[in-house]
């Protein structure tokens, strides 16, 4: 058993999984790895209680969480969690894509759900331990990343309603391949008649509740044949918000872009943050403003808008090329990949893998 020190001086103890993954098995896994489907042989786990503070930092074997039936998680849905990649880069390191942003959010989303704050130095070195642990787990095939899930939840055991005073924090990863399978050159997507999130409530916060209330509109997408699911907002069903997990974007043929604005129904995607400055570096005047589906079959119709792409960490940069609803259909320029979608995708996950030199710091390499 090894340990090693965080810069906030909680100690992370090593326990190395007794039986990892064989080496044989582990690369068949590697060369077709799908989507969160297989995990690897590490977790992390730190524990909080009320008036101790966060402790017992440590790396041990995967596997199951032991709960009290009673565990506030399980019953008022205390949790939240996050959604980032470690990547290979082009020299052959490790490197993580702005992880400080994701421990801001985190922390954005404990505040909203009554729940502790993790300090952001502990964040992002529960993350670097984990890739550690597992550095031999990076897919094979080209796009491959591990997908990092760290999360929270309310582990007390208490059935009254209240804060609970006990929580557990992990980390899991899971190497990870394309996103969509169907290998379209650009999505469809279904608008909803449900809403995703209201003004007041929790839409800014990455929680469960929040995609266990879009599980429902997702599969009426899927079961129409189409790829995503979008939402409009809440009070007049009318302005564009976000997919069921991915923000959007809009490109016209006067060199704009826009993209709905942050107003607490949306959540603040880091993908879409960087976007925004990338896109700005490109030449583009960048709006953040409200966008109404009225509006946008009408422009994808005359020709003013002439693109549309959705992204998020999972999928990174996806074009959308058609739109429907129960009042019809309409397709986005020619139905596949614009030009501008796919630069833009190019130059950011060429950062991200080490390819085009970061000019903003946003690359942090751990290995």
């Amino acid at each position: 058993m090894a340990s090693t020190a965080d810069t906030t001086g909680l100690t992370f103890t090593r326990n190395p999984h007794p039986a990892p993954v064989a080496a044989d098995a582990r690369a068949q896994v590697l060369a077709n790895p799908g989507f969160g489907t297989t995990f690897t042989d590490h977790m992390v786990e730190i524990d909080y209680a009320e008036g101790q503070g966060w402790h017992d930092a440590r790396v041990v074997p995967y596997g199951p969480i032991a709960l009290d039936p009673a565990a506030a998680v399980l019953h008022y849905a205390q949790e939240i969690f996050e959604g980032l990649k470690a990547y290979r880069l082009a020299d052959g390191g490790i490197a993580l894509f702005r992880p400080e942003a994701n421990a801001q959010r985190f922390n954005a989303s404990a505040r909203r759900l009554a729940m502790p704050e993790l300090p952001e130095d502990l964040f992002v070195e529960a993350v670097r331990q984990q890739v550690l642990a597992d550095k031999d787990w990076f897919p094979t095939v080209e796009g491959g990343s591990m997908y990092l899930r760290p999360f929270m939840f309310a582990s007390e055991a208490f059935l009254g309603v209240r804060p609970a005073r006990q929580y557990k924090f992990m980390v899991i990863a899971s190497p990870a391949g394309n996103y969509f399978k169907s290998g379209a050159p650009a999505v469809s997507i279904w608008v909803s008649d449900y809403t995703r999130a209201a003004p007041g409530g929790t839409g800014a916060a990455k929680c469960g509740g929040n995609y266990a209330a879009s599980l429902v509109p997702t599969a009426e997408a899927f079961s129409r044949g189409h790829d995503q699911v979008l939402f409009l907002d809440a009070a007049e069903h009318k302005w564009v918000e976000e997919l069921g997990g991915m923000n959007l974007f809009f490109v016209f043929d006067d060199g704009s872009i826009l993209t709905p604005e942050l107003t607490g129904t949306i959540l603040p995607g880091i993908t879409r943050s960087s976007l925004l400055t990338l896109a700005a570096e490109e030449g583009l005047t960048v709006r953040e403003g409200r966008y109404s589906l009225d509006q946008w079959k009408a422009d994808a119709a005359s020709g003013k808008l002439i693109e549309t792409f959705a992204c998020g960490t999972a999928a990174v940069v996806t074009p959308v090329g058609k739109v429907a609803s129960r009042d019809g259909e309409f397709t986005i320029g020619s139905g596949g990949p614009g030009q501008l979608t796919q630069k833009l995708r190019q130059k950011l996950v060429g950062i991200q893998r080490g390819e085009i030199a970061d000019t903003h710091g946003w690359v942090s390499r751990i290995a």
